[in-house]
């Protein structure tokens, strides 16, 4: 492994304990899961980076055969004791990750906002997929309403600048819609379908704040989720759905 991998593994293992944990986080897995259901095939899936597991665990009721991927040792603990040995769990980096398996699905969920080279991993995974497998890509929003409204307040320079938390854990970049389907195709990959997932005007600590308080409640919370499929560019993430030319 050369230094530059060494450092960024290692830097990994250092972040774990930074994450933020937010019951916002928690619905938003299930709201993926919703949106990129219709979209799947049966088969073998991979996950590249399980953070704490929880749409590890969504993927598991889903699949029979699933493989996780992570570099960051922590996160291979608490996600096989959320799902045991059904899940079959390799520790290391996605950049010298390699199989001789194929998959019919590879999810990467909010993890190309923290790679060194986001373009270079697309085009390495493309070899793991099936001739009909597919490549499903989640990233935070730039343009979510939150973070617009953050730039009209001052707490942002613009749209996509990083926020002290986006830099805490280990983002590089915060992509657009646009800017998402542009390193698809630059992959070598084709778009099947795109979007956004949760219409979002509040920042994740606000949305607990009010979801504790009662002031909204689960109706809320799903017309939200609805109002995403109309506004996309306005959403908490936006997703594209690919597969090899």
């Amino acid at each position: 492994m050369d230094q530059t991998l060494q450092a960024e593994y290692e830097n990994l293992n250092k972040i774990t304990a930074d994450y933020d944990d937010y019951e916002f986080d928690r619905r938003m897995r299930h709201y993926m899961m919703r949106t990129l259901e219709p979209f799947m095939r049966e088969g073998k899936a991979l996950e590249l980076g399980c953070m704490y597991g929880e749409f590890t665990s969504i993927l598991a009721k889903r699949f029979d055969d699933l493989t996780v991927v992570d570099a960051a040792e922590e996160f291979l603990a608490i996600t096989k004791g959320r799902v045991g040995d059904k899940v079959k769990f390799i520790n290391g980096l996605f950049e010298t990750f390699e199989s001789d398996e194929k998959y019919d699905a590879i999810f990467i969920m909010h993890v190309l906002e923290h790679l060194i080279n986001p373009v270079e991993i697309m085009a390495r995974v493309r070899q793991f997929l099936t001739p009909t497998g597919r490549l499903f890509l989640i990233v935070p929003n730039a343009n979510a309403g939150s973070r617009q409204i953050a730039v009209k307040m001052g707490f942002l320079t613009h749209n996509a600048a990083l926020t002290p938390a986006d830099v805490k854990h280990g983002h590089r970049i915060t992509y657009s819609l646009d800017t998402l389907e542009k390193d698809v195709l630059e992959a070598g990959l084709s778009v099947v379908h795109r979007g956004g997932i949760f219409f979002k005007g509040l920042a994740n600590f606000q949305l607990d704040k009010a979801l504790e308080a009662g002031i909204i409640d689960d109706k809320y919370m799903e017309g939200c989720f609805q109002l995403g499929m109309v506004y996309p560019d306005l959403c908490s993430s936006v997703y594209v759905v690919a597969e090899n030319k």
